[in-house]
């Protein structure tokens, strides 16, 4: 926020404008510090990509910068299209068969540009043909030498990942969200390139179980910079508090166009990129007491990250709309000027007299736990058990076909939350659906296909955290020596299949009705051999 801008949020005389003023006094002294910092080098060496004339012209424009040197590559004319990868610094181009070559700068005027992220990594202009964006790049080019920093934006906890198990791939939403191509696929867990990453923070949005979470700042430093806000501007007087919430860049415009008309009981709230903030910051707020939301796009937003929003407000408005409140308290805007301000003076607002008191976590699912309980132990209105979700949703439940399933417990092993167990002496799958982050990895690896998952949200946390058998079974006994060995489905299914096997013919078909050392006694006695000398034994090449 400039000087300008906060002289005119505080000049208002009101209750609510002295309250908003200490409020966001306190938001200021809250800083930041980033948990770790990636770094660039560059020397000034740029690829220009595009036809003759194009590179001439930028060849001519950049030839007075000492700092920059150039090398053009004319693309098209049937020619095998260059790959291109990489970030400032460290640009790698590779052009048929010959050998990479690298660059710290690329001006790329080619149509379609070599690189098609959203984001397009740092160093990296593709301004295509308009004139202006051109002029832009080729000012902005000769500062991008020497040496840069920037944040670490993420962190990953891969035991916690729900990508992929036994190389079965099942969640890939922090991939489909990221607009700078950031994110790759390693097996069974991801990799984030923190070169690449620029902080949009719409992966950790869309991330079901927490394991990639925004490091600048973290989670609990947010939620605790605004618990202090909201409570500094209640006890200042200040009644019906709006959060705004903002980028840095084109968001702050919006608001400090608009900031000496704004409602006094709206608050902006600056953060680092819209995406970052998710279900777990906005519900927070809810229950911190807050009236409403707002969260403000720009026409820079990147789609993949808008269309997370969009999906994250759908699954944040039904959990709303089950305890009784409008999920219109939630709002996503695009507008500016006097539009903006009219959404802001014509908000659906809850009225929450008591607010949570919990303090900020790093523990995106407890956090949003945290804050539907409060809400739905405040709520006036009568409020249902549970509620149905959109797709997507991280919550829910695992149904099972008992017709289906065996018991084999293959699921139980390729759960990534522990929300599926097995029993201790019984054959049992139980499920805690507290645990369960809608992953579908258990659905993908049963033999049976007797899984199916479901989202929802049980409003009652006890019930929710309480483990519940989906099925179980008396255990088969072996019908030597009476050990329980097997389920009875597991054997009846696996006869089913060597019915017809050369190794199960007659008698022997009850093997499979045995535990592993009575099956191999029997087959030993069958042959006529000692079990514990081997005498008997069938030898390689048929003797013995």
């Amino acid at each position: 926020m400039t000087e300008a801008w906060l002289a005119s949020l505080s000049a208002g005389g009101s209750i609510n404008g002295q309250a908003r003023a200490a409020a966001l006094a306190v938001a200021r002294a809250a800083v930041a510090e980033p948990v770790g910092k990636i770094s660039y080098q560059s020397a000034g060496k740029l690829l220009v990509i595009g036809t003759e004339t194009t590179i001439e012209t930028a060849l001519a424009a950049l030839g007075s910068f000492e700092n920059i040197s150039t090398t053009g590559l004319v693309t098209g004319n049937g020619a095998a299209a260059p790959v291109l990868s990489g970030y400032l610094g460290h640009f790698e181009l590779l052009v048929a068969a010959a050998e990479p070559r690298v660059y710290d700068l690329v001006l790329d005027l080619g149509s379609p540009p070599l690189l098609q992220a959203e984001l397009p990594p740092p160093g990296y202009f593709a301004p295509g043909e308009d004139p202006l964006a051109v002029r832009a790049a080729l000012d902005e080019l000769p500062d991008l030498t020497g040496e840069f920093e920037k944040p670490q934006y993420f962190s990953y906890d891969a035991s916690i990942c729900a990508h992929g198990r036994s190389g079965i791939t099942a969640c890939t939403r922090c991939l489909q969200a990221c607009p700078t191509d950031a994110i790759s696929s390693l097996g069974d867990t991801i990799e984030v390139d923190p070169n690449l990453c620029q902080g949009a923070g719409s992966c950790a949005t869309a991330c079901p179980t927490g394991a990639i979470t925004y490091s600048y700042p973290l989670l609990s430093d947010s939620l605790d910079r605004l618990r202090a806000m909201l409570k500094t501007y209640r006890e200042s007087g200040g009644a019906g508090a709006v959060l705004l919430f903002h980028d840095g860049a084109a968001g702050r415009d919006v608001v400090a166009a608009v900031a000496a008309q704004l409602p006094d009981h709206v608050l902006p709230v600056e953060v680092e990129e819209l995406g970052s903030v998710g279900m777990d910051t906005w519900l927070s707020a809810l229950a911190y007491g807050a009236a409403a939301v707002v969260l403000l796009g720009t026409s820079g937003l990147p789609q993949k990250v808008e269309h997370e929003i969009q999906a994250q407000l759908g699954i944040a408005g039904a959990l709303l709309a089950g305890m009784g409140y409008s999920p219109d308290v939630l709002q996503y805007a695009r507008q500016q000027g006097a539009d903006l301000l009219a959404l802001l003076e014509n908000l659906s607002m809850l009225s929450n007299p008591e607010p949570a008191g919990f303090a900020g976590l790093n523990e995106k699912r407890t956090v949003i736990r945290l804050a539907v309980d409060h809400l739905f132990a405040s709520a006036t209105a009568q409020t249902r058990p549970l509620v149905s979700l959109p797709a997507g949703a991280p919550f829910g439940e695992v149904l099972l076909d008992k017709t289906r399933c065996t018991l084999c417990l293959a699921c139980v092993s390729q759960c990534p939350a522990s929300a599926l167990s097995a029993g201790d002496e019984t054959p049992q799958l139980g499920f805690i659906e507290a645990n369960c982050v809608q992953c579908g990895l258990c659905c993908r690896s049963c033999p049976e296909d007797a899984i199916a998952i479901t989202p929802r949200y049980l409003y009652d946390f006890p019930t929710r955290n309480t483990r519940r058998v989906l099925y179980e079974e008396e255990p088969f006994a072996c019908i030597q020596c009476g050990k329980p060995f097997a389920t009875r489905s597991v054997i009846e299914q696996i006869t089913k299949k060597m019915r017809g096997h050369a190794m199960f013919q007659g008698d022997a078909l009850a093997r499979i009705k045995m535990c592993e050392d009575c099956r191999v006694v029997d087959i030993y006695d069958d042959q006529g051999g000692d079990t514990q000398t081997g005498i008997g034994q069938p030898l390689p090449g048929g003797s013995s």
